[in-house]
């Protein structure tokens, strides 16, 4: 699909699931590549998942650098710098008793996908009805009821199931983007703590990441089921 075609996707997609914020196109881009002309560059330093945020609600697009990345933990996931070594250690994660022992923290550290450190330049927001550059991930935070449609519009075509996996923790950074992105694979996930405090993820909202592969297919499905 291109450009003009996601955009009226993003349109499609908000109208017929009756959404109330906006899909989010993302774009990681790697380092050597240029940043698209026109956006700019977001003034503020705030969290991934707080710019996703962002986004589905004021409908801005901009882009933003490791430097206007306040979580580092999530920058790194996306491959804009390196892990903090408490956080690839787990042992952030288990000075806020979210687990029992170390290993428990560091296996699912080790687990949670994620790029290549200092691999990724800049990464770019914007809603996806009105996006002036080319989205890899397509965002979606809402309800259970309207991910269960999408998830039923992703197999219209070819059947199957969505498979996807999550821990509660780096939910909006590595299950909505990076996963997406690195497997070309849809991601559901539930959210975690952070996102849930700093982005203002609501109890009855969850999210879905969707490689812009998809969109097509999902397109046709959306249209035919509803």
């Amino acid at each position: 699909m291109d450009l003009k075609e996601l955009n009226e996707f993003g349109k499609i997609l908000t109208k017929k699931l009756n959404l109330k914020t906006k899909p989010v196109a993302v774009s990681l881009i790697p380092k050597g590549y240029a940043i698209p002309e026109g956006i700019e560059k977001l003034d503020e330093s705030t969290r991934h998942c707080q710019m996703v945020d962002m986004v589905r609600k004021t409908g801005r697009e901009f882009y933003a650098t490791a430097d206007e990345q306040a979580c580092k933990g999530g920058s790194a996931i996306m491959g804009l710098n390196e892990m903090p070594s408490k956080l690839s250690t787990g042992q952030t994660y288990l000075n806020l008793n979210r687990f029992d022992t170390i290993n428990a923290a560091r296996r699912t550290m080790e687990s949670v996908t994620r790029l290549e450190a200092n691999s990724i330049k800049a990464v770019v927001y914007g809603p996806l009805e009105n996006a002036t550059f080319a989205p890899d991930v397509i965002v979606i935070i809402t309800t259970p009821k309207q991910v269960m449609q999408l998830s039923q519009a992703l197999i219209y075509k070819h059947g199957g199931r969505v498979e996807t996996s999550f821990a509660g923790i780096q939910s909006v950074c590595a299950d909505g983007v990076v996963k997406p992105y690195k497997e070309g694979k849809v991601s559901v996930t539930l959210g975690c703590g952070g996102s849930r405090k700093f982005a203002n993820i609501a109890e009855d909202e969850m999210i879905i990441g969707i490689p812009v592969e998809r969109a097509h297919d999902l397109l046709e499905a959306v249209n035919e089921m509803l």
